[in-house]
């Protein structure tokens, strides 16, 4: 449990990171920040509805109605979307979003590591853990045969699809920059190094209850 508290922690707080730095987030992270331009709600509302979204998908994944999962995730991202709006108003308090860019640039790179070491503690610890990464979870292990970068590439199918629809919206693509591009080449990369060396007694003990 202290594992699951101080990786949501840390998740939220590599987020903000990134969002205050302004030169890239986590691919979700950005599409959620794309949302807000399109359609003026909060960014930490978005990230709700993006992990309530999660959260039902994983149901039809792992084939079955598992309701201790689904209440335990969707209260995980209630918390993380609560920690990530109170660390982007922390950090944008002390400053960060008038750095100048080239620190701002390895905020935001420090930021995404920072989420992909969250992600992996998590993950590994699994009683409850953010929706959307429980998604790649599913898709890793049941559907890819442990290969963490596939399920990585494959969850970022739909937020390039709603940034794309923003795009048609406000003509602009906000919060994709070096930081970006970055989660998108090396989360699994990062995600299956922290398996590794970060709480290396924590292993995986991803399992589905069948019916």
């Amino acid at each position: 449990m202290a594992a699951l508290v101080f990786s949501l922690i840390l998740n939220a707080c590599g987020n903000a990171l990134c969002i205050t730095s302004n030169v890239g987030s986590g691919i979700w992270t950005a599409s959620a920040v794309n949302m807000h331009e399109a359609f003026g709600l909060d960014v930490g509302l978005l990230l709700f509805l993006i992990g309530l979204v999660n959260a039902i998908t994983n149901q039809f994944l792992i084939r079955r109605l598992d309701i201790k999962r689904f209440i335990g995730e969707v209260v995980f991202v209630l918390c993380f979307s609560y920690f990530v709006d109170l660390f982007t108003m922390a950090f944008t308090a002390v400053g960060i979003p008038s750095l100048p860019w080239f620190v701002r640039m390895l905020i935001s790179i420090l930021g995404v590591s920072t989420f992909c070491v969250a992600i992996s503690v998590y993950q590994r610890a699994n009683i409850f853990m953010h929706p959307n990464d429980d998604t790649t979870n599913i898709l890793r292990f049941m559907y890819l045969k442990g290969n963490a970068t596939a399920s990585q590439l494959i969850d970022f199918v739909p937020p390039i699809i709603i940034m794309a629809v923003t795009f048609t919206i406000t003509h602009r693509v906000d919060a994709v920059n070096i930081g970006t591009f970055y989660s998108f080449l090396m989360n699994g990369f990062l995600i299956a190094t922290a398996d590794r060396l970060v709480f290396p007694k924590l292993v995986h003990n991803f399992k589905v209850k069948r019916d």
